[in-house]
């Protein structure tokens, strides 16, 4: 292609990086021991398109060597979050490289907890034994870009299901001729839960707490109280106050998304085996995997600025 040809595109946008870089941060405080496992991935873009337009590589830095900074930065500061080591490394590659114009990283982390001995009043959390539980995933999103004071943090979680069997009702939505589905007034609630959220501009906040506070809100307005539960006459108006509620104890969110799919779960109909069994109560439901509904909302505050 000739360079007359090339004033008739425009490269729009542009990044590479390093996908799927594993790294085990291990911080032993004597017979206590601290693990965290992360999966890292990283964009950079340049200020240059010399890479892409003329096949010059004179500017780019080398994913392998993406890849050794993740690990030099975790082996000489640590790991103390998802979100702070996402920091660490959009301030590491814009102060070190005058080129680069955006840094993004991605984060998510493996989960593990102790081993744990004794009942619920008296648990005793093993020293330097752990166990993967993976109730669902931890992410961390943070982009920096050039001539930006601060990066724009975005944290998440992934792949939480959940189940309750009653406490969950859908009733009086649109009747017309397209209609099959009965009224609920009482039935299985079950979803997979992914969620995000975007920080205020340099939140003074521990993202730990942060992150645990958001999953107890979660599964506080999916399941209430331990005994008694609570009513959920839609998934829309679940979701709608679950988010409100994250927004309501953590100023420092500015805005927050969920998306809950429908994971139903289907009366077996015994009507014929009225010999065999008695079809009094729902007890026996079929898994039904797709068609499932989606429910999706995001809710931000009033009058704030920082978007992504």
């Amino acid at each position: 292609m000739s360079s007359s040809d090339d004033n008739k595109y425009i490269l729009e946008d542009h990044n590479y990086g390093k996908n799927g870089v594993k790294i085990l941060h291990l911080v032993r405080n004597g017979l206590v021991h601290i693990v965290k496992e992360l999966e890292v991935s990283t964009r950079l873009t340049l200020s240059s398109q010399k890479d892409y337009l003329q096949g010059d590589n004179s500017d780019i830095i080398a994913t392998d060597s993406q890849k050794n900074i993740v690990y030099l930065l975790a082996k000489k500061y640590g790991i103390k979050s998802p979100e702070d080591f996402g920091i660490l490394l959009c301030n590491h590659f814009m102060s070190k490289y005058e080129h680069v114009l955006k840094v993004s990283i991605r984060v998510e982390e493996l989960m593990w907890n102790r081993v744990n001995y004794g009942d619920h009043a008296n648990v005793k959390l093993h020293n330097h034994a752990f166990v993967h539980t993976p109730m669902c995933t931890r992410s961390a999103s943070v982009v920096l870009k050039k001539y930006e004071k601060y990066p724009v943090i975005i944290s998440g979680i992934k792949n939480l299901r959940v189940l309750k069997t009653t406490k969950s009702s859908f009733v009086n939505f649109i009747n017309d001729e397209y209609r099959t589905l009965p009224d609920a007034d009482d039935r299985i609630f079950s979803t997979i839960v992914d969620c995000s959220w975007v920080y205020c501009s340099n939140p003074q906040i521990d993202y730990d707490k942060a992150w645990e506070l958001v999953k107890y809100c979660v599964l506080n307005n999916f399941a209430g109280d331990l005994d008694q539960g609570i009513p959920s006459p839609s998934v829309q108006n679940t979701l709608y106050i679950t988010e409100k509620d994250v927004l309501e104890k953590i100023q420092q969110i500015s805005s927050i998304e969920m998306t809950l799919p429908n994971k139903h779960y289907v009366s077996v109909d015994f009507s014929k085996f009225k010999n065999l069994v008695r079809d009094d109560e729902q007890t026996v439901y079929l898994p039904m995997d797709k068609p499932s509904g989606v429910i999706y909302a995001k809710l931000d505050r009033k009058n704030i600025t920082n978007k992504l």
